[in-house]
């Protein structure tokens, strides 16, 4: 971290388990306004404090929705994040249509604009914060520079981001991606509070590890562990080659390994999934672990899963079996 760059606070609020809200903006399909409110207040009773959203979930409506749900809640008992790098610009012509292409259930009567400049960043949280009711957001990240170009996307998103946290407008700021590299290639920027790692340090799969992690340890980078079932594979106790892995077909090789990993939680009585929600946490770095979830019954069953301890002896016999480093 250079020496003259002005640093955030990190996560503000964290528990090991807080709401990812991609869910209550449709994704894979429609809820309604009362049911993602059911969602939320069960995640809010469990003790989730932490919630990350973002305009490109639902094109907006995950924001409108968690807004609605926060608003009367003392501010201090909460954090938010929320993400830039995609500008929702309207398409009435659209309307009509859904937005399945993106996998969220809504009108498409907004389009995805890809915008990292400074110009942009601020756009993207103005309009956020309007969608939230908020005058401020806890956390932002760069949502997935790498899909846009990744070099250009950095060099202008990571000082606009930067400018936001000095001006007070945001406590801490950082880079949220599935792809390793974007992530490191953020890390060693030196100006990030925090990462949030999306699918790349589960119990399925570290390549996060090498690199990523050691280097968030060094230099005091906080890491936010999301996609932690690897989009489904992880999510059930016995998985299946009709599950999904990083939203495509499970490779056989992985669905191999990950029923091997299973067969041992099986023998010392602990859910697979019990077990992937309770592994990043094994690292110093990891503040919190963001899962989605389709229903309030969904939300709590992870609450529970989180709070039951997993042996120590799962850890080592998967490392001797050579399961997990």
């Amino acid at each position: 971290m250079a020496e003259d760059t002005p640093r955030g606070t990190g996560l503000p609020t964290s528990a090991p388990l807080s709401l990812g809200a991609a869910n209550v903006g449709n994704l894979y399909r429609a809820m309604t306004d009362a049911q993602a409110e059911a969602l939320l207040q069960t995640a809010w009773d469990c003790g989730m404090r932490y919630f990350d959203t973002a305009p490109h979930y639902g094109l907006g409506l995950s924001e409108r929705r968690l807004g609605r749900f926060l608003a009367g809640r003392p501010r201090g008992d909460y954090t938010v994040s929320t993400k830039v790098g995609r500008l929702l610009r309207p398409t009435p012509q659209r309307a009509g249509t859904l937005d399945t292409a993106h996998d969220f259930v809504v009108p498409a009567d907004h389009e995805r604009v890809w915008d990292f400049s400074a110009a942009g960043v601020r756009r993207s949280l103005e309009g956020s914060l309007q969608r939230l009711g908020l005058d401020r957001v806890d956390v932002v990240y760069l949502h997935d520079p790498e899909e846009d170009d990744l070099t250009s996307a950095l060099a202008a998103g990571v000082p606009a981001v930067v400018e936001l946290r000095e001006q007070g407008l945001v406590d801490a700021v950082g880079v949220g991606s599935k792809s390793t590299a974007a992530l490191l290639a953020a890390a060693r920027n030196g100006a990030m509070d925090l990462l949030m790692v999306a699918g790349r340090y589960t119990l399925a799969e570290q390549p996060a590890l090498a690199e990523l992690l050691p280097l968030c340890r060094a230099d005091g980078i906080g890491v936010v562990v999301a996609s932690v079932f690897n989009t489904g594979l992880l999510a059930g106790p016995r998985p299946t080659a009709r599950g999904r892995y990083d939203y495509s077909a499970v490779p056989p090789a992985t669905l191999a390994r990950v029923r091997k990993i299973a067969a041992a939680c099986a023998e010392l009585d602990v859910e697979l999934p019990q077990a992937a929600l309770a592994y990043p946490l094994r690292e110093p770095s990891v503040r919190t672990v963001v899962v989605g979830a389709a229903t309030p019954e969904q939300v709590r069953q992870n609450a529970d899963r989180m709070a039951r301890p997993v042996p120590e002896e799962l850890w080592h016999r998967l490392q001797e079996r050579g399961l997990i480093p």
